[in-house]
């Protein structure tokens, strides 16, 4: 059988994917400025303490719970029209935020922002799907898509610093606004239209149930990151496990499901979500442990712990940058497991780090461990979005978006309970005699601030006996997740390993009654494609 060549993306695409690039830089960015931003907007605003975690979490509980749901829905309105009508409600929501005169209002429209934020992410990777069939050139694109994250989160401490320094606290929420205004101007000159035709009608008892299982998992990975295992966390865990299979047995029974469960009966896709899942996973538990070291070990502003992180995001750049030309060359799953060797190698020198001495050790594990997880995060998304049919694109998109989420939370409850783990256990052993403060014994931050209330020798000690404390669970969290690191490279060298270098999914050799269609083949009937 003769393969037909796949178009290749002309400067039109290429000028669009710069406009696609704008969503994934804001949130990146806005996720980091928040943190920046919550001393002044607690003076101007007093929340409660309720209030103030609200503040901090509805906006990432929403975008997770929603991501599926939204990803689906570009598929059957159009993912063009989805994608800007986000980014008209994240602007607005955006100054209403800026402008929340109460903590109530506040709360309300970050909400808002979540669900403007879930419409953005799996619009725009669909759409590069759509606009960039050619398997290298879509590589490349998911990769430079892939590298704004990592821009985003570097400039995000440096620009939010800098508008904190200068101006009220809810210039923060303001960065989006002139991003969303070029996205509306520019997206509908460049940007093509696609949709599904023949998607049926929305689901909405689906719709709810993905709701309702992604936000009690979610937030049950937090209340474990924050108290430890507890009733409360467990209960909200297995109401998110059946609420999940409830919404997976439906799905099997709907003429037009909300998510084709067909998907991860596609090797590829499935093995790649696990992929992005768990490296998600080892990044975020141990970027959780290293921002803390740079600010309450080494006593790092929280400007200068962005500074000091940039080699990591610069790290991770180069990682998702360079992997379309080695998988040009060399399998994906060969190159996936080989960044993940080095990521490895990162995560093993965190060991090295202590309470005196180690900013440079650990200013360059955390390069090797971005440059590591770089063409996993990249090629990885590229492998899930590329397994889909194009109709598909949303979903499949969605699915990627979740993972990640999934694999955040994952990585700060999982991690974060290990690390803090073993910061109890030591810091109980160790915490000098005829001192006992509850706060300090569960966690560094606590301790530095009881520290701060004894005198003489008695806060020296504490902070000290705290500080190394905690470089254990640190090094004793990066040794684990070392060793995740290399499970997965192995994963990824014996499951991808069909995949060819330079082909893309669509030579990947799976065929047979539970393939999926390859990307390459003609889109049919059933999609609809309109240029502007």
């Amino acid at each position: 059988m003769t393969s037909v060549a796949a178009p290749r993306a002309s400067r039109k695409e290429w000028t669009g994917l710069a406009v696609l690039a704008m969503p994934t830089l804001l949130i990146a960015m806005d996720m980091t400025v928040l943190h920046l931003a919550v001393p002044a907007l607690t003076a101007d605003l007093q929340p409660s303490t309720s209030q103030m975690l609200w503040i901090l979490d509805i906006y990432g509980f929403l975008v997770a719970g929603l991501l599926i749901t939204m990803g689906t829905l570009g598929d059957r309105i159009g993912r063009r029209k989805l994608l800007l009508a986000g980014a008209a409600a994240f602007g607005v929501a955006s100054v209403l935020a800026a402008f929340s005169t109460s903590a109530e209002m506040l709360v309300v429209t970050r909400a808002l922002l979540g669900v403007a934020g879930a419409t953005l992410m799996p619009s725009t990777l669909s759409l590069i799907r759509n606009m960039f069939h050619d398997a290298a050139q879509r590589t490349v694109a998911i990769s430079i898509w892939m590298t704004c994250f990592a821009v985003g989160g570097a400039l995000g401490p440096l620009l939010g610093g800098f508008l904190l320094d200068h101006f009220w606290w809810g210039s923060a929420f303001l960065i989006g606004v002139p991003i969303m205004v070029i996205l509306l101007v520019l997206g509908p000159v460049l940007l093509p239209e696609h949709r599904d035709s023949d998607a049926g009608r929305l689901d909405l008892v689906s719709a709810l149930l993905s709701l309702i299982a992604v936000l009690a998992v979610v937030y049950s990975l937090k209340l474990v990151a924050e108290h430890g295992v507890g009733l409360q966390s467990a209960a909200f865990m297995v109401l998110g496990l059946i609420v999940g299979v409830i919404f997976i047995r439906r799905q099997k029974t709907l003429a037009d499901p909300l998510v084709d469960l067909e998907l991860f009966r596609e090797r590829t896709f499935s093995v790649s979500a696990v992929l992005l899942t768990v490296g998600i996973l080892v990044m975020a538990g141990s970027q959780l442990f290293t921002l803390q070291y740079l600010q309450l070990v080494h006593g790092l502003s929280p400007l200068q712990a962005g500074l000091w992180s940039l080699p990591n995001a610069a790290g991770l750049m180069a990682g998702a940058m360079t992997a379309p030309a080695l998988a040009a060359k060399i399998r994906p799953g060969f190159v996936i497991a080989g960044g993940l060797i080095v990521a490895a190698f990162g995560l093993a020198m965190l060991t090295l780090v202590s309470a005196d001495a180690g900013l440079g050790i650990l200013v360059t594990a955390s390069a090797l461990m971005g440059a590591g997880i770089g063409p996993m995060a990249a090629l990885g998304t590229d492998l899930i979005v590329g397994a889909a049919p194009p109709e598909r694109a949303g979903a499949a998109s969605a699915i990627s978006e979740t993972s990640t989420e999934l694999g955040s939370g994952l990585g700060i409850a999982v991690l974060g309970s290990i690390g803090f783990g073993v910061y109890r256990s030591e810091i109980g052993d160790t915490m000098p005699a005829g001192v006992h403060d509850e706060a300090a014994l569960e966690s560094l931050g606590g301790a530095v601030a009881a520290a701060g209330k004894l005198s003489g020798q008695a806060g020296t000690e504490l902070l000290t006996a705290a500080r190394e404390a905690f470089v254990l669970g640190l090094q004793v969290t990066a040794l684990v997740s070392a060793g995740v690191a290399v499970l997965l490279a192995v994963l990824a060298a014996a499951l991808l390993r069909e995949v060819k270098p330079g082909a893309g999914h669509e030579e990947a050799g799976d065929s047979g009654p539970n393939a999926v269609t390859p990307p390459s083949a003609p889109q049919g009937a059933r999609e609809v494609a309109a240029d502007a």
